[in-house]
């Protein structure tokens, strides 16, 4: 298991962020064990923009908790829906996280709140594939272009991120969590910034965004590939909305 010791926040937060870490911190604590690596990736100064896959409902818990004790508290790209639902829309709102709003005109709202957050120092957590993958062996699948637009629009270096383990707390679509008392290993690695210089002139073409996320979602998939020993698909799966 590695050993992190807890840095301090680099941001300010609100009461209730430290609340909510003062009382999830210890509950992750105590029900897994970590296998964590590459947080020296993380950029000790300037804001910047986390990518990282998404298989479990609880793995934004499991990230949140490797960029926390790394002194990076982030601050999550979440579905609109969620800020509507009784006492957790508001707890999001409190918790300053940034609602994204699909197919509606306010679809431009979520980039400009977060390239904001982002541009004044703050860590922006994103799941590219904007929902849990449905590769059937839970690689990571085809992302839309909202994270290589916001990372070319803010100019924000962008750490890959993969993580494995948060399916045996919860595993996807399932109601009940596993067997906590085997305290499961949660593996995260952290890469290298993507390289998207040859990209940056370009910060309004959306093949350029397309191009930056495929980068994204490729390093993102290779830092699986290395977690889980075994070979990724040759081509990302392909979701198509209101299918399965």
């Amino acid at each position: 298991m590695t050993v992190v010791r807890r840095q301090p926040s680099r941001h300010d937060l609100p009461w209730s962020y430290h609340a909510a870490i003062g009382a999830i911190r210890p509950v992750l604590q105590a029900v897994t064990r970590r296998d964590w690596a590459g947080g020296e990736h993380l950029p000790a100064e300037g804001g910047f923009i986390v990518a990282a896959n998404h298989y479990s409902e609880v793995d934004p818990v499991t990230l949140a908790h490797f960029l926390v004790d790394h002194g990076h508290p982030p601050f999550f790209l979440a579905k609109s829906s969620l800020f509507e639902v009784p006492v957790l829309g508001a707890a999001l709102n409190h918790l300053q996280q940034v609602p994204v709003y699909r197919a509606s005109s306010r679809a431009g709202d979520a980039l400009v709140a977060a390239r904001e957050a982002v541009q004044g120092g703050r860590c922006i957590a994103i799941m590219p594939e904007g929902t849990l993958t449905r590769d059937p062996d839970l690689w990571p699948m085809r992302a839309k272009p909202g994270v290589g637009r916001l990372a070319l629009s803010s100019g924000a270096p962008v750490v890959p991120v993969a993580q494995w383990g948060a399916q045996r707390i919860l595993g996807r679509y399932a109601r009940r969590p596993g067997n906590l008392f085997a305290r499961p290993v949660q593996q995260v690695l952290a890469g290298p910034a993507v390289d998207l210089s040859d990209l940056r002139d370009r910060p309004d073409d959306p093949r350029a965004h397309t191009e930056a996320t495929t980068r994204i979602m490729a390093a993102i998939t290779a830092q699986l590939a290395i977690l889980r020993g075994e070979q990724p698909p040759e081509r990302p799966h392909e979701h198509q909305e209101g299918g399965g």
